[in-house]
């Protein structure tokens, strides 16, 4: 099967599921998608894809993540609380390493797919602080308790996505800033604005962006989407919906992936996440998933 566009949902530590899944289903089946949606690390995941190509890249990118992360023990430095330095490092961390694993493959981007990534608008009626906080308690709340696989409580509360493409990034400094925005999540990352608007981690939209997809008109055939999930939802390993001018094939994990998404303490989860994923990948091919 050949996908016309793809989706990257959120997850933070845990896409390094979503490159293993997708670097497995390209040494059996090629792809050539045309778009490729995705929001927070999973936009970091679609360009590291990209500019560092198959399973050596992603080996680069965990390779660097061992050594940068080799003496970070914990995830907040309370001692920091009252003086210049931020409590989580993790922005820092984020930052350095999107320079890192992209720099050397930018150029490679311009003849990549499109690559489309999502972001969260604040409600005109709230101030940035008061606009994290109930952002934040209403993503948590679809995403833990009502397990929601497309949420619909921030859109409600005037939440807007807008989507940038990588593409139009001049060079690298505004690629990892578009990448860092589409991932703000205080307070693990300050807030963050985009042409003078704040801007926050664009799953508090919809962690799983097919809203940017491009359907096909009616009459024609329907475009072929894979949806790479990072968690588990009460839903069947592998799942198609369809709608209008587009067919959508989802893939989640098939049991939950260890690390969880601002982890920077267990650096040594993140090549066992990689590993899942290519795992779930063979575990697809050899069911036949993809066959049709």
């Amino acid at each position: 099967m050949q996908f016309d566009q793809v989706v990257l949902a959120g997850g933070g530590n845990r896409c390094w599921w979503q490159a293993g899944f997708w670097h497995v289903l390209n040494e059996h089946i090629p792809q050539q998608p045309k778009r490729i949606v995705a929001i927070s690390a999973g936009a970091a995941t679609a360009c590291l894809l990209y500019a560092r190509p198959g399973q050596e890249g992603a080996q680069w990118g965990l390779d660097y993540y061992a050594k940068a992360l080799v003496d970070v023990h914990q995830n907040a430095n309370w001692g920091n609380l009252f003086g210049p330095e931020p409590v989580f490092p993790h922005h820092r961390l984020y930052r350095a390493a999107l320079t890192n694993m992209l720099g050397e493959g930018f150029a490679r981007l311009k003849t990549a797919p499109e690559i489309m990534v999502g972001l969260a608008q604040i409600p005109s009626w709230l101030g940035p602080k008061s606009a994290v906080a109930l952002g934040l308690a209403v993503y948590n709340l679809e995403k833990y308790f009502k397990k929601s696989l497309h949420p619909v409580l921030g859109k409600k509360l005037g939440f807007q996505r807008i989507f940038v493409p990588a593409q139009a990034c001049q060079d690298l400094g505004e690629l990892v800033e578009l990448i860092l925005q589409s991932s703000c999540t205080p307070p693990f990352t300050p807030v963050m604005r985009r042409n003078g608007q704040t801007v926050l981690d664009g799953g508090l939209v919809d962690n799983v962006p097919i809203d940017g997809l491009l359907p096909s008109p009616l009459g024609e055939k329907p475009q072929e989407v894979l949806v790479l999930l990072t968690r588990r939802y009460p839903y069947p390993d592998y799942f198609v919906r369809e709608l209008p001018g587009l067919r959508l094939s989802y893939v989640q994990p098939r049991c939950p992936v260890k690390i969880s998404s601002w982890d920077y303490s267990q650096q040594a989860l993140m090549p066992i996440a990689y590993q899942q994923g290519r795992e779930d990948a063979k575990n697809a091919i050899f069911n036949r998933i993809f066959s049709s």
